[in-house]
């Protein structure tokens, strides 16, 4: 007797379903849907209320922090010149970083149970669901655990007097790589480079999905060999789970 393939259910909670899909599940997770409602995640309540995050938090959370963090540095004896340049180098690795992450863990190939069901939750879900606007930045309390490895990881490349501003370099290339992030997906450039940029970022999800892995540039793509030709995105929505 032939096994049936899995059929997600769009109508119920998708994170503990996507698992059973198995070795179909990197076909279905890059066939996306464009509707601006998201699906559900998960029946509780609580576990659901952690998945969402408007646009504006990031800012209104982490710019703070990014400028406290800068402020220990000029404390440390630093001036504002060598603060610019710290904070530049702050932003310069973080670009690099945004590109790793999302090229080698982001598009991880995974066809496990649990496999498939982390991937989903990290980013599987933003290409399943591409407009879902309350799932386009990374939810604050996920970010303030990953903030204590990027804070040591920049220790290893720095003095105690430096850390800080790199560190607040790092964070404010995140913060603005979340804002853009959310600006591509639902803002109306008028403007030739943001347009640009906007047909690059929506190539990756429409049309090639193993290329364009930059988010605020394309510099690393660029480098690296993965930027994809320059063609206007195919808009696909698929209306099937």
């Amino acid at each position: 007797m032939v096994a049936q393939p899995f059929t997600v259910d769009l109508n119920k909670p998708l994170v503990f379903q996507v698992g059973h899909l198995g070795e179909s599940y990197q076909e279905w997770v890059h066939q996306p849907i464009v509707s601006k409602e998201g699906p559900r995640f998960f029946a509780s309540e609580f576990w659901e209320f952690l998945t969402l995050t408007h646009w504006w938090a990031i800012p209104t959370i982490w710019l703070p922090v990014v400028c406290w963090a800068i402020s220990l540095s000029f404390q440390k004896g630093h001036t504002l010149p060598q603060l610019a340049l710290l904070v530049v180098g702050g932003l310069i690795i973080w670009t690099l970083m945004e590109y790793t992450l999302h090229r080698f863990l982001f598009h991880i190939d995974t066809k496990s149970y649990w496999g498939n069901t982390a991937h989903y939750l990290l980013h599987g879900c933003h290409h399943k669901h591409p407009m879902d606007g309350l799932r386009l930045v990374f939810p604050p309390a996920a970010t303030a655990i990953l903030c204590f490895p990027f804070w040591n990881m920049v220790k290893l490349i720095s003095t105690p007097s430096t850390t800080p501003a790199l560190f607040g370099g790092g964070l404010l290339g995140y913060v603005i790589y979340d804002c853009t992030h959310y600006y591509l997906h639902h803002g109306q450039p008028s403007k030739a480079v943001p347009k640009q940029l906007k047909r690059y970022h929506l190539n990756h999800h429409f049309r090639i999905q193993d290329k364009g892995f930059g988010i605020t540039s394309s510099l690393w793509d660029r480098v690296f060999g993965t930027l994809p030709p320059s063609k206007p995105y195919e808009r696909i929505s698929q209306s099937k789970g």
